[in-house]
């Protein structure tokens, strides 16, 4: 049954009408769990009362699979102000960007073209920028786009997900860059040909990836609400003596506050993810896919507006 649901959630993350009917809805019924609002303004709230708790942030301004070339420029222009205010309100976050967002389904050199606007930006203002990763199927041009903007620009990191076959050789090589890597699980679904179709096999993964890249000397971001995974990472930072300035934990917005304020108060540095804004419901979907129980606290907020 559970299998059924995530492929469910994982039908509904990818069909335009659905995003449609959701944009009706608004917030209301649950997202507003993970996601901080639809305006930048009210992000920045979110933001500045993370902070306020003595964790850091990555905001990111919601949408992907882009086809308008109009639309792409309307998401760059968003990023760019995401940036300003940032500098503006002197809050402590970081930036994350999708590229088939920025027009990468469209025209490759549209998304570069953004990509490197925002960096440019992001470097007046002293900022972090986050390329993401999305499905497997736009991961070779996802890592070439960023090895191209990692020969301009030090302030930027990229996203490798455990559940896929290739990921040990690609970090290898992003390690020969110096990249600044967020290690995740992986969020997609994905067929057994490209990704470990077993859970156990993802865990064990992202484990080995953990080990690698912080032994490699670049800058480590485990992103995981797992705590085996949060408590391996601890024990091999302990083992091996890695300073605590070259390494991260990293969360999503509104999954397992208890879990932020442990690591914190154990001296940690720890980033939560915001998204915010109008295109929120194909991540909404991928975060019920990964765990189904949330569909519960949906129902409830569904039967409240309605009732």
């Amino acid at each position: 049954m559970e299998q059924w649901m995530r492929q469910g959630f994982h039908w509904l993350a990818a069909s335009p009408s659905a995003n449609r009917m959701a944009r009706r809805w608004g917030l209301r019924f649950g997202a507003a769990r993970f996601v901080a609002g639809e305006t930048l303004e009210k992000a920045l709230e979110v933001v500045r009362d993370l902070n306020h708790r003595g964790l850091e942030v990555t905001l990111d301004h919601l949408g992907e699979s882009v086809s308008d070339a109009a639309e792409a420029a309307e998401a760059a222009q968003a990023c760019l102000d995401t940036l300003e205010g940032i500098e503006r309100t002197g809050v402590r976050s970081h930036l994350s960007v999708k590229l088939t967002q920025l027009g990468l389904d469209i025209d490759r050199s549209l998304a570069e073209k953004h990509v490197g606007q925002i960096l440019e930006r992001a470097g007046q203002a002293g900022t972090f920028v986050r390329i993401d990763m999305e499905d497997s199927a736009h991961l070779p041009a996802t890592l070439e786009l960023f090895r191209e903007m990692r020969r301009r620009h030090d302030h930027v990191g990229i996203v490798i997900q455990a559940y896929l076959y290739r990921s040990e050789q690609d970090l290898r090589e992003l390690e020969d860059l110096g990249a600044n890597v967020r290690l995740v699980k992986g969020a997609y679904r994905e067929p057994p040909s490209v990704a470990f179709p077993d859970k156990r096999d993802v865990d064990q993964n992202m484990k080995k990836l953990i080990d690698m890249h912080l032994q490699s000397g670049c800058y480590t971001a485990v992103a995981s609400h797992d705590p085996q995974i949060l408590r391996h990472t601890r024990e091999r930072v302990e083992q091996w003596g890695i300073p605590r300035d070259r390494f991260e934990f990293q969360m999503l917005y509104g999954i397992r506050p208890d879990l932020q304020r442990d690591l914190v108060e154990r001296g940690y540095r720890v980033r939560i993810y915001v998204p915010y804004g109008t295109d929120w419901f194909a991540y909404f979907m991928r975060r019920l896919a990964e765990r189904p129980a949330n569909v519960w606290f949906v129902l409830k907020n569904v039967g409240r507006h309605v009732g």
